[in-house]
């Protein structure tokens, strides 16, 4: 019994794993961060430039 528990003690296959989980949950949540960052600021130029637009003279009749 002790010979396992000093076995089960040593072995680190599941913290590769972890490690591995844990890795690719912060690229997510990175991704998903800088994803709203640039999707708020299109958004605002997009509503910049559509005010611009609507705000120009047109001169529809020659």
């Amino acid at each position: 019994m002790l010979n396992f528990i000093k076995n089960f003690r040593n072995d680190e296959d599941g913290a590769v794993t972890v490690d591995f989980v844990v890795l690719t949950a912060a690229i997510v949540v990175l991704g998903l961060a800088v994803g709203g960052a640039i999707s708020s600021g299109a958004e605002n130029l997009a509503n910049e430039i559509e005010t611009n637009l609507d705000s120009q003279a047109t001169n529809l009749n020659p």
